[in-house]
């Protein structure tokens, strides 16, 4: 599986199917809730890379937002703080810090 399938899997898993944990490649990963907004979070790896990916907030002013209002289904991915992908509804786009950060394609 490359890094892209993963990150698609674990948005499958935690928001398209909605479950508590997320597997990938025989380990398990816990979804969590924010305190405050109620959004779902996951820490998992990938490899030697640790990601976190939390559902987009649909009450900030982004456009990533303004898709969540309209019912779409967005999950932000992170690596040492740093957002280097997003999946929307199955479809993975890449951030410039992706390469920067020297992830596999």
């Amino acid at each position: 599986m490359t890094l892209g399938e993963a990150l698609v899997e674990v948005w499958r898993q935690a928001l398209e199917n909605g479950k508590d944990t997320v597997e990938l490649d025989g380990e398990r990963f816990r979804v969590n809730t924010t305190r405050g907004k109620g959004l779902r979070i996951v820490s998992f790896k990938v490899g030697s890379h640790g990601f976190d990916g939390i559902e987009q907030n649909p009450q900030t002013s982004s456009r990533w937002a303004e898709l969540a209002r309209e019912g779409k289904r967005i999950m932000q991915f992170s690596v040492s703080r740093r957002y280097v992908a997003n999946v929307c509804e199955g479809k993975l786009l890449r951030y410039p810090a992706w390469k920067s950060l020297g992830l596999p394609e």
